[in-house]
């Protein structure tokens, strides 16, 4: 992730860390990251664990509001946290090739079971 004129502009590594892990791999690692930003206490990543840990994963540059911003766009149940499944979901939203080859794996599914 760099910044750019004030925007975040997210480099998309997934598809090449997917075809080298493989799904299940690739799944683990995601799972990981999770756990890395999370607060242990909540199991969640809340805005105050982001900011404590973003560092970690290269998010250091990022202003509080990006890192708010980050977890609203995530926040789809309105707790104001990412639970497992939102962090995963939102990283999948972030890269464009990984949800082009999951619509044309999901079209494929469709067609194949009509």
């Amino acid at each position: 992730m760099a910044s750019r004129n004030g925007l975040v502009v997210f480099e998309d590594s997934f598809p090449t860390m997917l075809e080298r892990l493989g799904e299940d791999g690739f799944m683990r690692e995601l799972c990981n990251g999770f756990r890395l930003l999370m607060d242990e206490k909540r199991g969640l990543i809340t805005f105050e664990s982001l900011k404590k840990n973003s560092a970690l994963l290269g998010l250091q540059g990022m202003s509080e509001e990006e890192l708010r911003c980050m977890v609203r766009e995530g926040d789809l149940d309105g707790d104001g946290c990412l639970s497992e499944m939102e962090f995963c979901t939102l990283m999948f939203r972030l890269s464009p090739a990984l949800m082009k080859t999951s619509t044309e794996l999901l079209e494929e599914a469709i067609v194949s079971s009509s």
